[in-house]
């Protein structure tokens, strides 16, 4: 692994190698290299590509490649390097921050045809995976072996492992089983200088500086993932899961702090307010969910039967303690299903509800949900904004969804405010700027909320020791001094993002 640690590569301002433009003959190389099965470079082409799920923010990059191995993967890098072109990765583009939205004049690596899923060893609970292998069909794979892979977003059926490795994703069920992170065992990567690197250990027991750790959740800045070691569960024996209806979102927040104050922790804890209920319940995604409720709270329960049987009770007494209208407990497999469909098909439900979606997301403690949701929906009322909640609330992890028409240039400039004041609530509850959908473009002009420059600059220090030359997904996560936005044209645009 060869990592470049130079006082001179340590303190280089980044964004100061400036790309050169991407010639027609970068585009002919990389036709050329083995196991490329294609590149477009036409304007009608790349349109699709010129941004992941926030859609607000787009890049124009000069090429889409399409490798099927790291070899192939390093090939293409070390062309761009040779060219002076800097160069961002994709996968599904289900990513909601900005991260794989293309900079100007880039080659964006799709990673999508790197599908394979190179083993699966029963014994050791593992399985080795390419990055574009979606994240529902590993678990599809691997159940009728009694295993599963646990995280998962509510995008599983189409975002890549690779995208969820880069920004630590998490999903429902991160409040027992945690985000990506601890479900990563070892990474084959290739580096910024186009040299392969393998971070980890199949078996786990990892010495040294941990940089597998540190690749997850980079998103993409280090480098590449082109083969990840996953760590697969069993099945849980028994599972349960109840719908809780209330008639206030603030007491349904309160009864997930008295869930967790008993001791119990749930496989999930996912809360939906009342335009959330009305935009599922009219949409393909219907799951039967009370029309008349303002929050229901979605609580599943997994492990040993006897376990669950007598967590069952106790959670069934402490909402019931906490003011639920009505708890319901899935009577069937089919049943558990639908009541799930509804809550991951719930952002594809928000289209009837505007022409764009703005997914906020933000972390605040569990206690500090309630008055954060209040402030939330005050300063969204204020603006003349109705947002619907969907949350994590087991770990405080919360997605404010916000309709808008981008047609509309005072509802934008509305919604760009409320972005920022969301974070703001957020960061002053003690609360963080992202759970599970990353830095990217969208909060990179926000890290300032959090972190101080002092806190910044180590961050930096890591950043370019990987990446000396800032050719890898540039502009993203840390934030970009005015001085390299203004003398390097790769950042043009991102130097400051409203949201």
């Amino acid at each position: 692994m060869r990592i470049r640690s130079s006082a001179s590569a340590l303190h280089r301002p980044r964004g100061s190698r400036s790309p050169g433009p991407a010639p027609h003959s970068l585009a002919q190389r990389l036709r050329e290299i083995p196991e490329v099965v294609e590149v477009l470079d036409r304007a009608g082409d790349l349109f699709a590509y010129e941004s992941d799920g926030l859609t607000l923010l787009r890049g124009q990059a000069s090429l889409v490649v399409f490798p099927t191995s790291t070899r192939a993967v390093a090939d293409v890098i070390r062309a761009c390097n040779e060219e002076g072109v800097p160069f961002v990765a994709r996968g599904a583009g289900t990513g909601l921050s900005g991260g794989a939205t293309p900079v100007e004049g880039c080659a964006l690596i799709e990673l999508s045809r790197m599908d394979r899923v190179l083993e699966i060893d029963p014994v050791n609970r593992t399985a080795s995976v390419q990055p574009g292998v979606i994240n529902s069909h590993l678990s599809e794979l691997v159940a009728p072996l009694g295993l599963l892979y646990a995280p998962d977003p509510s995008s599983q059926t189409a975002c890549t492992i690779g995208g969820n490795i880069a920004e630590n994703s998490g999903g429902p069920h991160t409040l027992k089983y945690g985000t990506t992170s601890p479900h990563v065992l070892a990474l084959e990567v290739v580096l910024p200088d186009g040299s392969l690197a393998v971070l980890g250990r199949r078996d786990g027991h990892n010495h040294g500086y941990d940089l597998r750790g540190v690749f997850v959740g980079s998103e993409g800045t280090l480098g590449i993932v082109t083969a990840a070691t996953l760590r697969l569960l069993p099945v849980p024996e028994e599972i349960c899961t109840l719908l809780a209806s209330f008639s206030e979102l603030v007491t349904a927040c309160q009864a997930v702090s008295a869930i967790i104050a008993k001791g119990i922790v749930p496989a999930a804890l996912e809360l939906m307010d009342d335009r959330t209920i009305a935009a599922v319940e009219d949409s393909v995604y219907a799951a039967g969910y009370p029309r008349d409720a303002r929050a229901v709270l979605l609580v599943e329960l997994d492990g040993p039967a006897a376990n669950v049987a007598a967590e069952r009770v106790q959670v069934e007494g402490l909402l019931e303690a906490s003011g639920a209208i009505e708890v319901r407990v899935a009577r069937d497999e089919a049943e558990r299903l639908a009541l799930w469909r509804g809550r991951k098909g719930a952002f594809g439900a928000m289209g009837r509800l505007a022409p764009d979606l703005y997914v906020h997301d933000a972390v605040v403690p569990r206690t500090r949900l309630p008055q954060v949701v209040d402030q939330i929906n005050h300063e969204a009322a204020v603006r003349g904004i109705r947002i619907a909640n969907i949350m994590h609330a087991g770990d405080g992890n919360l997605h404010p969804n916000i309709p808008f028409d981008r047609r509309d240039p005072d509802q934008m400039s509305r919604v760009r405010e409320l972005g920022a004041e969301i974070l703001r609530i957020c960061v002053d509850a003690g609360g963080v700027l992202s759970g599970e959908h990353g830095i990217g473009i969208e909060k990179r002009d926000y890290m300032h909320l959090l972190f101080s420059e002092s806190d910044l600059e180590p961050m930096r220090w890591v950043h370019d020791v990987f990446d000396p030359e800032d050719c890898c997904n540039p502009g993203k996560v840390i934030p970009v001094p005015r001085a390299c936005t203004e003398s390097n044209p790769r950042h043009r645009g991102y130097d400051k993002v409203e949201f």
